[in-house]
């Protein structure tokens, strides 16, 4: 009878990289921390203790579960202590100088002996100035305030008005006097048979001169002291000294 070979070597692998074992290659046991046991290759040896298996030799001298994981704080908690810490800032030279003396950082010597700091100057809101009001010089006399409020009424949107109307009612009479309440004021007063306005123009301001204060349909509502009709519009419709035909 033919007798068969058989080799005496079993085919043993790593636990970690499953590598068949060569004969004559060193192996060694290990043990999983639930306890199972493992062979490992020689190249695997650090592999077997980086993932936390001891060696069989040494495992009466070493427990045989690993560390275990240090407690990691939550991602915030560890982002809003870093930001602290890299918000706290070193002290200066300055300040270090100023503890070694007994003084606070900012702070005058004088104050060490005793004597509170002189309080800050408070300081005062801004009050923007008055907005200056556009004036003009008022003449003196009657007839040069006359003339100057005539030249004012006729630069005016008022004259449009009076000459639109004069094309219609015809030529209209006018009163241009000063008030004498009002040193800079002078009243102007345009009247047809059919209507009348009544206009002050102020002499002192540079910004809108002439206002209208009051029209009517009725000759009689006008004050009679303004009857004098010293004024009338000229062939351009401008008010002028002269008495209307």
């Amino acid at each position: 009878m033919k007798k068969e070979l058989r080799p005496f070597h079993d085919h043993v692998s790593c636990a970690v990289c499953g590598r068949t074992i060569l004969k004559g290659e060193r192996t060694e046991a290990f043990l999983a921390p639930g306890g199972d046991r493992h062979g490992v290759c020689e190249l695997c040896f650090v592999r077997a203790d980086h993932a936390g298996w001891i060696r069989e030799s040494a495992h009466g001298d070493t427990p045989t579960r690993g560390p275990l994981p240090q407690e990691r704080r939550p991602l915030f908690g560890r982002l809003r202590r870093r930001g602290a810490q890299e918000a706290t800032p070193e002290p200066s030279e300055g300040d270090l100088a100023s503890a070694d003396d007994g003084v606070g950082p900012g702070v005058d010597g004088g104050a060490g002996n005793g004597d509170a700091p002189a309080p800050r100057p408070r300081r005062q809101p801004y009050v923007p100035p008055p907005d200056p009001r556009h004036v003009r010089a008022v003449p003196t006399t009657a007839e040069v305030k006359i003339e100057r409020a005539l030249d004012l009424f006729n630069a005016s949107e008022h004259q449009r008005t009076v000459a639109g109307l004069s094309r219609s009612l015809g030529l209209p009479w006018a009163t241009a006097l000063p008030d004498p309440d009002a040193p800079s004021t002078v009243t102007l007063v345009v009247a047809w048979e059919l209507s009348w306005y009544r206009y002050r123009v102020d002499l002192g301001d540079a910004v809108e001169p002439v206002a209208l204060q009051a029209k009517g349909d009725e000759l009689t509502d006008i004050d009679q002291s303004l009857h004098d009709w010293n004024a009338g519009l000229d062939d351009e419709g401008r008010l002028v000294i002269g008495t209307a035909e």
